[in-house]
């Protein structure tokens, strides 16, 4: 076997296998398809948006961690600024987002593809981007998980003309097995294929972007654009019951609370308890609850460097605020602390696996004419700016809660797994990897199966846990929102990992229709 490649949506993981399948490691693939995602989901992520991806390479042991994320840009906040707010309706919950050029950060995914494809892929550029120009050009139909998220996301994608001609056209909402044609997007593509991400920064599509946010009320700049660069760094690595876990390192501030969460964990035994039982979500709970502490009185804070605050003194002390054995009461423990996005992993058969994530936000409701560009929202959610939007000095890097994470067993990779989902993405991957270690789920099974997320003192409970075990944790304390059924409010986690007789094997999350292919 060649490899597997989880995503979501089948044309994306097909450009990751028929680059497999042409000869390409895991990281060609990856860039692929991520190419192949901005024409394929492009209700869902973005060229005009930013990303972060690890990469583990068993032939070499090489871990690496590539940050493509959005940095601030240097125009100055003011009243003539284009900054809208919209509500999200999940349906069991709601969510505020802010759009417009205001809303836009410095795009950083085609920097961080074309470095990863430099440094570790084996193929040219033109030929790992040949699927996505392919696409661009003929169209894509809508399968029925992008025309959801469309339904979902209306007020953004029909906020101007220039969007409605596309999502809209005739004032019809486009539905399931319409075609998506955004024609500009091929030639920009030929582009970057052609002569590199310059093309994106310096060339005529940045002038586009540049001269659209002057006039309109943005805030990126010329120099913003030309000084960007994408990097990559030392991921963090911890153990975790007998594994070794990679994760980003900053500006993702996922990787070092999943890090911190698994820490508090390893000194527990939550295998111990019956999947999907009381006792189970009690603790998952309560960890996360003691995580969302930390990530407020330790990140930011100058409480140190990601070695302090994941250091035996830190862990000690949160350990000693989570609940004992003998104790079930939910209402003592409640948080002190009051996106769109896309994944894909993949993993060849010579053990190189990638996980890569990539989000344009949920889009900032215009697109720059000509270019097919349709930026990014990074400065209106209000996750990423707890304290306050535009307050951020120019060039800062964003913080993002994107957590691509690969789990080693033995120096191979058994796992890589990250999610789409706002806040809950740390959640999401974190309760993937317990099924994983702890509950020794099949990866299908630990990517779907129900999950909670618990934040503002809510417990937040997926359909298909048992009511039993919803109406113990009320009789705990706990406020629980029981949905009915599984929400693509819980992430979309798309993995792959080892099966038992030692083959590559993918999932993809149902919730945000992952899929997964094979090259053999």
């Amino acid at each position: 076997m060649k490899g597997v490649v989880a995503a979501s949506h089948p044309l994306t993981a097909k450009a990751g296998i028929e680059i497999l399948e042409s000869g390409g490691n895991a990281v060609d693939a990856a860039v692929a398809a991520s190419f192949a995602s901005f024409v394929a989901e492009s209700v869902l992520t973005s060229i005009g948006g930013s990303g972060i991806a690890t990469v583990f390479d068993a032939r070499t042991n090489r871990s690496a961690f590539y940050d493509f994320f959005s940095n601030m840009p240097s125009g100055k906040p003011g009243d003539g600024m284009d900054f809208r707010k919209v509500t999200i309706d999940f349906g069991t919950a709601t969510q505020d987002f802010y759009i417009g050029r205001a809303s836009v950060a410095v795009p950083g995914a085609v920097a961080g593809l074309c470095l990863m494809a430099e440094e570790m892929g084996t193929m040219p550029l033109p030929e790992l981007m040949a699927p996505a120009i392919r696409m661009a050009k003929e169209g894509v139909a809508l399968t029925g998980f992008m025309a959801y998220t469309l339904e979902l996301l209306e007020p953004i994608f029909t906020y101007t003309p220039e969007l409605r001609a596309i999502f809209a056209p005739g004032g019809r909402l486009l539905r399931e097995g319409d075609i998506v044609r955004i024609r500009e997007l091929a030639g920009l593509l030929e582009g970057i294929a052609r002569d590199g991400a310059g093309v994106f920064y310096t060339g005529s599509a940045a002038e586009a972007l540049v001269e659209d946010q002057q006039a309109n009320g943005g805030l990126i700049t010329y120099q913003d654009m030309r000084s960007y660069e994408a990097r990559s760094a030392e991921p963090i690595v911890t153990e975790y019951h007998g594994h070794t876990v990679v994760l980003p390192s900053a500006p993702s501030s996922g990787g070092v609370l999943v890090a911190f969460s698994l820490k508090l964990l390893d000194r527990m035994d939550i295998g111990r308890y019956d999947f999907l039982s009381p006792e189970h979500l009690h603790l998952l709970a309560q960890v996360m609850r003691v995580t969302n502490e930390a990530r407020s009185e330790l990140l930011g804070n100058g409480n140190g460097g990601v070695q302090e605050i994941l250091g035996p003194k830190n862990v000690d002390e949160y350990l000693g605020r989570l609940p004992l054995d003998d104790e079930h009461d939910g209402s003592r423990f409640r948080d002190r602390i009051p996106g769109n996005t896309t994944h894909i992993s993949v993993m060849d058969g010579e053990g190189m696996v990638v996980s890569l994530t990539t989000t344009a936000g949920e889009a900032a409701g215009y697109m720059v004419k000509g270019t097919g560009i349709i930026p990014n929202n990074m400065l209106g959610e209000v996750d990423l700016h707890p304290g306050g939007f535009h307050r951020l000095p120019a060039g800062a890097r964003l913080e993002t809660m994107m957590t691509p994470l690969v789990l080693l067993k033995d120096g191979k990779p058994v796992l890589a797994v990250g999610s789409g989902g706002s806040n809950r993405i740390r959640s999401a991957i974190l309760q993937v990897l317990l099924n994983v270690v702890d509950f020794g789920l099949p990866l299908d099974k630990a990517v779907n199966a129900p999950r909670i997320h618990f934040e503002h003192g809510v417990m937040q409970a997926e359909g298909g846990i048992p009511n039993s075990t919803i109406e113990a944790l009320r009789k705990m304390g706990y406020s629980v929102n029981a949905w009915d059924d599984v929400n693509m409010f819980f992430g979309g986690a798309n993995a792959v990992g080892i099966s038992p007789d030692g083959e590559p094997v993918a999932a993809g999350d149902r919730r945000r229709g992952g899929t997964t292919a094979v090259a053999r």
